[in-house]
């Protein structure tokens, strides 16, 4: 039998090498230096891999052979069928605070996470986050990842991935009600949750190194860039405050009354389903200028969903409309419709509209002028929280509690201080015409949730200002600078200003990360409110004297509390400005606020 030909040339090349590093090897010792090999040297980096390729636990098992997943190396698992009843299917695409998320197709059958150990994740695009559904198993996984640019330049972010069994429900993207066991279902909250960190803006991302956790296990489900806002302003939003019963709603259409700042020649809406455990289907929606009432100035225009008439949110996600051709006035009131063909018997609402808004009857009336079809009012909007307009130079975010809000305010009369200074802004040429989103929810607190974050609750306080942070003010559309007006609330329930102070100074850490303006506010008097003692006084002074000092970390400040206080009873507002609840001003007080304040300090 023929002998295959020996390679005599490529083992002599081989006996050459190691004789040279031998060589070198003795002549380095010799010199007191540790030689390092060609291999140590150069470690070679793994090439990047699709997410999907890099899985290698499984965290979803069906309800009927729960025995198959174990997500957290005790046997555990997420319910495949509670996941499908959130409107969370394999393969789904959800968009969560601005960001496009997929859910994976293989949950339920196959591995559907990877536990983060530095792998490296093929990623691609340009925007101003990332965005990771994670979550940590074994406790709170937090790690350091790094994002590498196709330029060569790289930059780290850090990464939380709270508990799926402990992790707070106040920043959850779905909390579902069993855990599945090998032994069987037990009715304990399971939660997921979105993140996103912040990356270089308009750089091109290659590929993103995840994190080496600490603490727990860190899975992640889904990663993607969250773009960047293009050629939209914020013009109107509101803040989801809690999840209340509603209605209940079946086939009926929703008209609610929402007020422009700035203008624009296009027009989007942003519906969420924030707080919820269940899907709500958009049958249709429309846009159009307020006539009188429910009635509207011309034929309502239809919206579309990624080209469909309605859409389906899920538990915890969000939907934009398409973009319209519609010429949206500045200062103006809008009536945006949607019909709800399925049964609604709670919703993610914002409580104190000071607005009425309407209700029809049976049928969808979305794209009817004639407001005759809306029998009923709310003073209340559910589920709307966005409506933007194309162009214009981005937004100026206002995150605040009632105050913002405008409670006591002059019922639809758009007299909040928000209003008034979208009003300022429209009037002169200074400055450019920003849109002004009133991110304020009446109650709210800085370091202290008043809803939990999840459940049916007749409390529409919202969850903190550090918890709700990302989805109020950082995925909001095109937002520049944000003015932060909150600690009343803290002080009146007991907060120190040290408690208040802190969570201020995170405020603007996290919002300086994302590129944002963050101007502080001093909070107003309200000595003869039951709970504004001396004692809440002294801490609200303290919490001024921060926002006032140059540590606080604030690009500037506004001076609320000197503009309304009684210059004879410091701790008191001035009698022209109070609503008569000593807390909250009326509108001439509202209107001094706004009146107050600098335009030329909103720029960016």
């Amino acid at each position: 039998m023929a002998q295959p030909p020996r390679r005599t040339h490529k083992r002599r090349e081989s006996v050459l090498r190691r004789r040279i590093w031998g060589a070198a090897f003795i002549l380095a010792v010799c010199a007191g230096v540790t030689p390092v090999t060609a291999a140590q040297a150069a470690p070679a980096r793994p090439k990047p891999l699709s997410l999907e390729r890099l899985f290698d636990n499984r965290a979803v098992s069906d309800d009927t052979r729960p025995g198959e997943a174990d997500f957290d190396g005790a046997g555990s698992s997420l319910s495949a069928q509670d996941l499908t009843a959130a409107g969370w299917t394999p393969g789904r695409t959800m968009e969560i605070d601005r960001a496009r998320i997929g859910w994976p197709r293989t949950a339920g059958y196959g591995p559907d996470n990877v536990r983060a150990n530095g792998q490296s994740v093929r990623v691609s695009g340009r925007g101003d986050a990332l965005a990771f559904l994670v979550a940590g198993t074994g406790g709170d996984a937090t790690g350091s990842g790094v994002v590498r640019y196709a330029d060569g330049s790289r930059s780290t972010y850090r990464l939380t991935a709270p508990d799926w069994r402990s992790g707070p429900l106040a920043t959850k993207s779905v909390a579902l009600p069993h855990r599945n066991t090998p032994y069987g279902q037990v009715a304990e909250k399971t939660r997921l949750y979105a993140v996103t960190v912040p990356v270089r803006k308009g750089r091109q991302i290659s590929s993103v190194d995840l994190p080496r956790a600490s603490g727990g296990a860190l899975h992640v489900f889904g990663l993607s860039v969250r773009a960047a806002t293009s050629g939209w302003t914020g013009s109107w939003s509101a803040s989801p405050a809690g999840y209340t019963a509603v209605g209940p709603w079946a086939d009926r259409t929703i008209r609610l009354v929402v007020h422009t700042s700035t203008g624009g020649p296009k027009v989007r809406i942003r519906l969420e389903n924030t707080f919820a455990a269940t899907p709500v289907r958009i049958g249709s929606a429309s846009v159009a200028v307020q006539g009188a009432g429910a009635a509207a100035l011309g034929k309502p225009v239809p919206l579309t969903f990624r080209g469909s008439p309605g859409a389906q949110l899920p538990a915890g996600g969000q939907v934009f409309s398409d973009p319209v051709d519609f010429e949206v006035p500045e200062n103006a009131n809008l009536l945006v419709s949607f019909h709800l063909p399925e049964p609604v018997t709670a919703a993610p609402v914002h409580s104190q509209a000071i607005q009425r808004s309407y209700v029809s009857t049976m049928g969808d009336h979305a794209t009817e002028a004639d407001g005759s079809s809306f029998s009923s009012t709310i003073s209340y909007w559910p589920l709307l929280t966005g409506v933007d307009v194309g162009g214009g130079p981005g937004s100026v975010v206002l995150l605040g509690d009632s105050i913002t809000d405008g409670v006591k305010s002059t019922l639809d009369a758009n007299h909040r201080w928000p209003n008034v200074l979208a009003t300022r802004l429209l009037a002169q040429s200074d400055v450019p015409h920003y849109g002004v989103l009133n991110e304020g929810i009446s109650a709210n607190r800085v370091v202290a949730d008043r809803y939990p974050g999840d459940g049916l609750s007749t409390d529409t306080g919202g969850v903190s200002a550090l918890h709700r942070l990302d989805r109020d003010v950082f995925a909001q559309t095109s937002a520049k600078t944000v003015v932060v007006f909150q600690g009343v609330n803290d002080v009146r329930w007991g907060a120190s200003a040290a408690q208040v102070e802190a969570g201020l100074r995170e405020i603007v850490t996290r919002a300086h990360a994302r590129g944002l303006k963050v101007i502080g506010a001093t909070i107003t008097p309200c000595e003869g409110e039951a709970l504004c003692t001396a004692a809440a006084n002294e801490q609200r002074e303290a919490i001024n004297s921060f926002v006032r000092s140059p540590g606080s970390g604030f690009d500037g400040f506004l001076d609320f509390d000197a503009v309304v206080r009684d210059p004879a009873h410091p701790a008191r507002m001035l009698p022209a400005y109070d609503s008569g609840d000593h807390l909250h001003p009326g509108d001439p007080g509202l209107k001094a606020l706004a009146d107050s304040i600098d335009l030329n300090v909103l720029r960016p």
